[in-house]
C-alpha cells in the first residue's frame, strides 16, 4: 500500500478514539498502535529505516488524509514523520545504529527543533541542557528532537557571518523530563508537552545540523531539500485537510439542516450554494499551488539541481497562504453549520478548535511570507531560515 493508502485505512480507529485522545491529552494507544501496523509511522522514513521514500505530492496528500480524518491526528503525522525521518535521513552512521537499527527501526520521535537548549563541547558530543515548549507527538515518542547551539569555550558557533550553527540533538525518552502543561484549546490529543534536558551527554552520533542538505542515506529528493520545505509541506496540508474536513461535512449536513424560520435545507439556499462554491474553488486552488511549488522544486532537486533561494521562498509562500486559505474556509464552515458546528465533541466543533490552535504556529505566520517576499524582490540574497 502507498502512504496515502495506509492513512486511509485507520480512519475507523482513529474515528473510534479521537474523543479518548482529546481526554488523555496525547493520542490515544490504540492509534499509536494501528499506525505501525499498518506501517505508516516509518512510510517516510529512507528505505533503510524502513520507509518507502514518498514523493512530496504523497506526502502531502497522506497528511490531508490524516488531518480530514482528525486534527490531532494529523498534526501527530505532521510532527512525528518528519522528526524520523530527518533523524533517519541525517544521523552519523554510530548514531543511526544506536537509535534505528538496535531498534528494528520501530522508532517513534517527536519534539522542537528549534535551537532553545545550549550545548556545551566536550569529547565525544556535548553536555545538552534547554527548555523546550510545544514538543508535539512526545507523548508517545521513545526519542525526544532537541534543537541547540554548542558553545565552545562559553562561545556561540558560527558557521557564516550572522548565522550560529543550529543542531539538532536525539535524546532518548528516559533522559528528558516532561512538564504537564498541554492544557489547551485545539489539537488537545497531540501530546504536544514542554519538556526539559539537564547536563545531559549526548554524542556527535545522534545530532545533526538543523539546515543540513547532506543526507547519510536514502535516496528521495526530500532528503537532498532539507528539514524545511518537509517541514512547510507538512504545515501546508495539515491545515488543507482539516479544512476540507469542514467543507465535507457542512455540505453533507447541509442536505438536512434547517435554520430557525427557514422553510428549506440549507443546501437550497443560493446564498450557501455560493459560498459552497467559493470557498471549495479556494481550497482546491491552495492545494494545487502547494502542490505544484514543492513539486517543482523537487524535481529540480532530482534532476541534479540546488535547491535555490527562490524555490525554497515558493515553498514557504505556498504553505502560508494554504494556511490562510484554509482557516477562512474553516470560519465560514463554522458560520454556515450554525449551532451544529458548537456542539461539543462532533466533527466540525473539533475541527474549528484545532484549526485556530494550528494556524498559531510561527512556522507559517506572517513573517515567513515577508522573509520569502523580500528574496523575490531581490531585497536580501537568502535568508537561511526559510
Amino acid at each position: 500500500m502507498t502512504a496515502v493508502e495506509k492513512a486511509h485505512s485507520l480512519r475507523d480507529v482513529v474515528r473510534d478514539h479521537a474523543a479518548e485522545s482529546e481526554q488523555l491529552r496525547t493520542l490515544a494507544p490504540a492509534v499509536v498502535d494501528a499506525m505501525w501496523g499498518s506501517g505508516l509511522m516509518a512510510a517516510f522514513n529512507p528505505r533503510e529505516a524502513g520507509g518507502c521514500e514518498p514523493s512530496f505530492s504523497e506526502m502531502i496528500e497522506t497528511w490531508i488524509e490524516m488531518a480530514w480524518q482528525d486534527g490531532s491526528f494529523g498534526w501527530v503525522g505532521i510532527a512525528n514523520f518528519p522528526s524520523a525521518f530527518a533523524a533517519a535521513t541525517y544521523l552519523p552512521a554510530d548514531g543511526f545504529a544506536e537509535v534505528f537499527t538496535a531498534n528494528d527501526h520501530r522508532v517513534t520521535m517527536g519534539g522542537q527543533f528549534f535551537p532553545n537548549g545550549q550545548g556545551v563541547a566536550v569529547d565525544g558530543g556535548y553536555r545538552l541542557t534547554g527548555a523546550w515548549s510545544f514538543g508535539s507527538g512526545t507523548g508517545h515518542a521513545e526519542y525526544v528532537a532537541a534543537g541547540f547551539m554548542p558553545m565552545v569555550d562559553g562561545e556561540i558557533r558560527w558557521v557564516a557571518e550572522g548565522i550560529p550553527d543550529m543542531q539538532i540533538a536525539i535524546v532518548p525518552r528516559s533522559e528528558v523530563s516532561f512538564k504537564d502543561g498541554w492544557h489547551v484549546q485545539g489539537l488537545r490529543g497531540t501530546g504536544s508537552y514542554d519538556y526539559a534536558i539537564d547536563d545531559v551527554f549526548v554524542p556527535h552520533g545522534r545530532t545533526f545540523a538543523l539546515f543540513t542538505r547532506e543526507p547519510e542515506r536514502g535516496s528521495s529528493a526530500a532528503g537532498r531539500m532539507g528539514m524545511m520545505p518537509v517541514t512547510a509541506a507538512g504545515h501546508a496540508a495539515w491545515a488543507l485537510g482539516v479544512a476540507k474536513s469542514m467543507l465535507d461535512d457542512v455540505a453533507e449536513l447541509a442536505e438536512t439542516k434547517f435554520r430557525m424560520s427557514d422553510m428549506a435545507a440549507l443546501a437550497s439556499r443560493p446564498t450557501f450554494q455560493k459560498d459552497l462554491a467559493h470557498h471549495v474553488a479556494a481550497w482546491r486552488a491552495a492545494r494545487l499551488l502547494v502542490l505544484d511549488a514543492f513539486g517543482t522544486a523537487e524535481a529540480a532537486v532530482d534532476a541534479g539541481a540546488d535547491l535555490t533561494p527562490t524555490q525554497r521562498a515558493d515553498m514557504r509562500v505556498a504553505a502560508v497562504f494554504a494556511t490562510d486559505t484554509a482557516r477562512a474556509c474553516a470560519e465560514w464552515a463554522h458560520l454556515a453549520a450554525g449551532t451544529t458546528s458548537i456542539r461539543e465533541g462532533s466533527r466540525l466543533e473539533r475541527a474549528f478548535r484545532d484549526i485556530y490552535t494550528g494556524t498559531q504556529h510561527a512556522f507559517i505566520s506572517e513573517k515567513v511570507a515577508m522573509d520569502a517576499a523580500q528574496v523575490w524582490l531581490g531585497i536580501v540574497e537568502d535568508h537561511f531560515g526559510l
